[in-house]
């Protein structure tokens, strides 16, 4: 800002207006003169003030060497500016009309707008050291693009501020201006570009490796040496460090290769263990650990299908052409089942060759696990039991699909009486057994607790398998287990077929006295009121006839003797 100069030689009054805006620090207006009389005050007539300077003759010496903090009125005198001020008019005068001023004083009068920080003593009154025309000062001028809070001008279209900008707002003008993010240069107003540090290094401190950032830099540490890159590094000596990540290393990969070793022999030593020298020269898919881990997710809940009383069951996806999808079954605990000898080997691999449309096809095996994975063909429409007791289900509302799910069972279990060499009980036949795939075909499922027989031979169990309800009652008494055991289990399933209740369930007979449901269909056949008890519409005197003969087939299944039993 500019000082103005006039000189007095009558009684002048001399008016000088500064056009501002909003003063960024302090300010104030500063009067120097040995008769000078100044008025101040802004063109709204909101402010005014103003002060008087004067010499006296005691107080020449004083006057003519005005030092930094001596501006009270003796030669130089101030008054302080309000906050908001936009325009300025100073008026100087002369109250003695410069009559009192000596020959040795500077008869000039000057008026200045500064901070309160400028120092005043550059102005001397001597005649011989007049100032120069233009004197400036250290005033500084903050202007605002719009009186308006930041977070109102934020939201309309006329916004000022660029991008990678920050608002700020200035209670002088009680306006904002824009200003660029740390980081950024550029105008505000226009665009703030990114600062890239690192080609500055003597203006952004780093003592290593620099990398620029969006609005920053980062810097780290030469090698060996740590801390903050922008302020100080610290550190071991290079060679120290070489040394030691070098053990570092060489021990981690001993670690990683014994580890290797280890769970490779692991494997190994499982494959021979669970028959893997026979059973990988015969028609049977050997799968690796790694290969089911990754087509189950590691065995992730969402890929759990089920749990049985040999293990659980998750669906996986094989990383083949076609994206097989299977069910991998994950056995408990080592059990009979799962005891490998040589003779499980040779049954195992028979068990391999059954293919019939009714019976879910076992894909493969894992023997690298302590207990052997079973892979099967992933059956997608849940269990029989599903169907008979889930109340929304329709598959089994009619009487037609009932009697074909029937059909399919029996058809499954003759095939592994009747046709397989040598005969397969399954021992477990039960509706959480039976699969519906996606035509809703029936297949059975779970060979956990089946077992292979001559024909001439029959197997004494030393452990009941299988599920209470479903299991013959004179296997249960002899652990002998024939064909008959299946035949019993299939009478239980065609009563739950035409019941839709489970063989545990106990409903009132016609005298009052609860019974079980096997029971119960055995008494509606004898007073014939089975068309009361079924659980899905009957078309016609002609299906209720066929729901007879099979209801009279169920009971022969579960009430034949062991000598006179019917075969599949």
């Amino acid at each position: 800002m500019m000082a103005w100069r006039h000189y007095k030689q009558g009684r002048h009054l001399a008016r000088f207006r500064w056009p501002v805006q909003i003063f960024r620090h302090k300010k104030q207006a500063a009067v120097f003169g040995c008769d000078t009389v100044a008025f101040m005050s802004d063109s709204n007539h909101t402010f005014f003030g103003g002060c008087l300077s004067i010499c006296s003759n005691d107080s020449i010496s004083e006057s003519v060497n005005i030092t930094q903090h001596s501006c009270s009125g003796i030669g130089c005198c101030q008054t302080p500016l309000p906050k908001g001020l936009k325009k300025l008019n100073i008026s100087l005068d002369s109250y003695y009309n410069h009559t009192s001023i000596r020959n040795s004083v500077n008869p000039c009068d000057y008026a200045i707008l500064a901070d309160d920080t400028f120092d005043i003593s550059s102005l001397k009154l001597q005649p011989g050291s007049e100032q120069e025309e233009f004197i400036y000062s250290n005033a500084t001028i903050e202007w605002v693009v719009k009186e308006e809070k930041c977070e109102i001008s934020r939201n309309s279209a006329n916004y000022a501020c660029g991008n990678n900008t920050n608002c700020i707002y200035s209670e002088n003008g009680q306006g904002y201006r824009c200003l660029c993010k740390q980081g950024f240069q550029g105008n505000p107003y226009l665009r703030c570009y990114d600062i890239d540090e690192c080609k500055e290094p003597s203006k952004y401190k780093c003592e290593g490796s620099c990398k620029n950032t969006f609005g920053n830099y980062t810097c780290r540490c030469p090698f060996g040496m740590y801390g903050d890159g922008k302020i100080d590094c610290r550190g071991f000596g290079i060679t120290t460090i070489v040394i030691v990540v070098v053990a570092i290393i060489f021990t981690v990969i001993v670690g990683v290769l014994m580890f290797i070793t280890c769970k490779q022999r692991r494997k190994e030593r499982n494959f021979l263990r669970n028959g893997g020298m026979i059973l990988k020269h015969q028609r049977v898919r050997i799968f690796s650990e790694a290969e089911l881990s990754k087509a189950t997710k590691n065995y992730d809940k969402s890929r759990f299908l089920g749990e049985g009383g040999f293990g659980s069951v998750y669906r996986g996806v094989l990383s083949d052409d076609n994206n097989t999808q299977v069910a991998v079954k994950k056995p408990k605990e080592v059990d009979n089942m799962f005891q490998i000898d040589q003779e499980f080997e040779h049954e195992l691999g028979i068990v391999f060759q059954v293919n019939h449309k009714n019976v879910v096809k076992i894909l493969g095996l894992c023997l690298q696990t302590k207990v052997p994975l079973l892979v099967y063909e992933f059956v997608p429409n849940g269990t029989l039991s599903h169907h008979i007791h889930d109340k929304s289900s329709q598959v089994l509302k009619t009487w037609k699909n009932c009697l074909r799910v029937a059909a399919e069972i029996a058809l499954a279990l003759d095939y592994f009486h009747s046709l397989a060499s040598p005969t397969i009980i399954h021992g477990d036949v039960k509706p959480s057994n039976m699969l519906l795939d996606e035509n809703y075909t029936a297949k059975v499922a779970d060979f956990g607790a089946s077992v292979l027989l001559s024909r001439d031979k029959t197997v004494m169990v030393t452990k009941i398998q299988g599920t209470f309800g479903y299991l013959d009652p004179e296997y249960l008494m002899t652990g002998i287990l024939t064909e008959k055991s299946d035949v019993y289990s299939y009478g239980v399933v065609l009563v739950g077929l035409l019941t839709g209740s489970k063989p545990g369930s106990r409903i009132a007979s016609n005298n009052d006295e609860r019974i079980n449901i096997v029971q119960y269909c055995l008494s509606s056949m004898e007073d014939n009121s089975l068309s009361q008890i079924v659980s899905f519409k009957v078309a016609g005197a002609r299906e209720m006839k066929e729901v007879e003969i099979v209801a009279e087939l169920a009971t022969k299944c579960v009430s034949s003797s062991g000598v006179n039993y019917h075969s599949m």
